[in-house]
């Protein structure tokens, strides 16, 4: 009998069933925080990390695999419940999944040491701005209409998408966030437009990952079958709890955003 230690033939050399279960647990918990508020690759990629003999690459090519899972299922759930407003999600994903293929095809070659500083110092005035202005998202208010609209949502399609392909933890995060401030959209709302993207994103990732055989498939199926638990069960308790909930979930994700980037920069410049 295999013990529950004993490596799996199938999967990567070195990861035995305790290590898979951790990866497992870590793809439920990512699928939830990304259905209610995105963030989820916090979890995801870093446990992927952790693999023995996982490339950086391999790990967020699998990782992209896995969300993709379960970005589609919360999608169709926010769908089926808030109907999001397609007339802004479709053209936003349109331009975010080719921005995607963009940063993905340049993943392998850019640090993310040079991009860390700037998006910790866009979190921390995310935290505040959410913080000091209680009202924010809490209600869907005005937005753009028409051009202006669709020139907001391409700029902010476009930018997230690329950052998603290049890096990707905290991805939903900055897709909610433009979409309450940009578009005007409470919570709630901003969720469920945010994951029509962020399938977009994943969707374009794979796009390049794939021919370059970056991507782990057993690995990947089996935590994004994890994931797909995961973003059920968020996206219905997102419904069902509304925008107060979703707005206290998104300050801790940005909070748990701050503090990594915070000690990836301080723990970086040590060495």
């Amino acid at each position: 009998m295999m013990s529950f230690t004993a490596p799996l033939a199938f999967l990567p050399e070195g990861l035995d069933g305790g290590g898979l279960l951790a990866l497992l647990l870590a793809a439920f918990a990512a699928g939830w925080v990304d259905a209610v508020v995105g963030g989820g690759g916090l979890l995801q990629l870093p446990a992927l990390l952790l693999v023995p003999g996982m490339t950086p690459l391999q790990a967020l090519a699998t990782n992209k695999l896995a969300s993709s899972f379960g970005s589609a299922t919360s999608s169709i759930s926010y769908y089926r419940s808030v109907r999001p407003n397609l007339r802004s999600a479709l053209p936003m994903a349109g331009v975010a999944l080719l921005s995607a293929v963009g940063g993905a095809s340049l993943a392998a070659f850019i640090p993310a040491e040079v991009f860390k500083p700037v998006i910790l110092v866009a979190l921390v005035g995310v935290a505040a701005l959410t913080v000091f202005k209680p009202s924010l998202g809490t209600v869907t208010k005005h937005h753009p209409a028409g051009t202006k609209r669709a020139a907001w949502a391409f700029v902010a399609g476009a930018g997230i998408g690329f950052y998603d392909g290049l890096l990707g933890p905290g991805t939903g995060t900055f897709l909610v966030l433009a979409l309450v401030t940009v578009l005007g959209y409470d919570f709630l709302m901003a969720s469920a437009n945010a994951k029509i993207v962020n399938f977009a994103t994943n969707v374009g990732s794979l796009i390049l990952f794939i021919p370059l055989g970056a991507v782990i498939w057993p690995l990947g199926v089996l935590m994004g079958l994890a994931n797909v638990l995961g973003s059920f069960i968020g996206s219905r308790m997102a419904v069902a709890k509304g925008a107060r909930f979703v707005r206290v979930i998104f300050l801790i994700v940005v909070a748990a955003l701050i503090a990594k980037l915070g000690a990836d920069i301080w723990f970086g410049a040590q060495r």
